[in-house]
């Protein structure tokens, strides 16, 4: 998923708006843009709306923003949606791989008296807004087979450590802030995960989102969060790879599966390539909208 939109769970009006946007998912909000006395009306509206909403090719992804683990409303806020059959649960503020080992199996439970395939639900997991999400970011490997995304968080992180901003006179994140980023990276490669990078806050700037998103690109992301419909179609363009790419991913993945499992180093175009170039293909595969195991050849 190339771009991934919060929208507050509250307003069943805003949710609708943004179906329609473009995002490749929707994060609907029980966290932080809903004031606690408005959060039992919250998950059910959220409810209602993951029953009534189209799922599906050409709709988004549905993933549910629960609140954290420590809040004492993360049972309240499963029991409500998981019949909804969210495609996702946003965890916030995870401070190990203990934590989504628990968040599983909540989920499990729950799944199972929804009557929902087990494993249907994924996990996403914001792993920087506390320090001690960021100093476990190692331990997020290998916990839950649900896990399928690790992104970082700017904002709660500067409130957790005492910092007065995240960035510079220069607009430029400060060295923790850097840090938390680039362990986001290396957790969600560790992990065999997307790495999902954070919100740009200045929804008005667009010059400044793109250059945010295309530096994102670079370093390994596979998508972005947005706080407003408008940046939906700059992430998009951003993280949307190239029709060179594409073919050159489709060419190395139809070729390693055609050789089959055991398969180490190949030629394509004279070159030689491994199993790290089949994972990056992968990920393009996956930000091009294709899924990698239905390619010609596979399986």
């Amino acid at each position: 998923m190339r771009s991934m939109l919060f929208v507050p769970g509250d307003s069943d009006r805003k949710m609708r708006k943004a179906s329609a946007c473009g995002a490749d998912a929707l994060i609907l909000d029980l966290e932080d843009s809903v004031a606690l006395p408005k959060k039992p009306e919250a998950r059910q509206i959220v409810a209602r709306f993951l029953a009534e909403a189209p799922r599906g090719a050409g709709a988004p992804k549905l993933i549910v923003r629960i609140n954290a683990l420590d809040t004492g409303l993360t049972g309240d806020d499963l029991a409500a949606v998981m019949t909804g059959a969210p495609d996702a649960i946003l965890l916030p503020k995870a401070g190990s791989g203990a934590e989504i080992q628990e968040l599983d199996a909540r989920i499990g439970v729950e799944e199972a008296d929804a009557d929902l395939p087990a494993g249907h639900t994924r996990i996403h997991a914001l792993m920087t807004e506390t320090a001690a999400g960021l100093l476990a970011a190692g331990s997020f490997s290998g916990k839950s087979g649900r896990l399928s995304a690790l992104a970082w968080g700017a904002e709660d992180l500067a409130a957790d450590i005492g910092a007065s901003s995240n960035r510079n006179e220069n607009g430029h994140y400060t060295d923790v802030f850097r840090l938390a980023r680039s362990m986001t990276i290396l957790a969600a490669a560790n992990a065999g995960v997307d790495a999902i990078d954070t919100v740009f806050t200045d929804f008005r700037d667009m010059e400044g989102l793109d250059d945010e998103c295309r530096a994102a690109v670079r370093d390994g992301f596979s998508g972005k969060m947005a706080i407003h419909p408008d940046q939906v179609s700059v992430i998009n363009a951003a993280f949307t790879p190239a029709p060179e790419d594409v073919d050159r991913a489709v060419r190395i993945l139809t070729l390693f599966s055609a050789a089959g499992p055991d398969a180490g180093v190949l030629s394509l175009d004279g070159k030689m390539i491994d199993r790290p170039h089949v994972r990056q293909a992968e990920r393009v595969a996956r930000r091009a909208g294709l899924d990698p195991d239905a390619l010609p050849g596979s399986g």
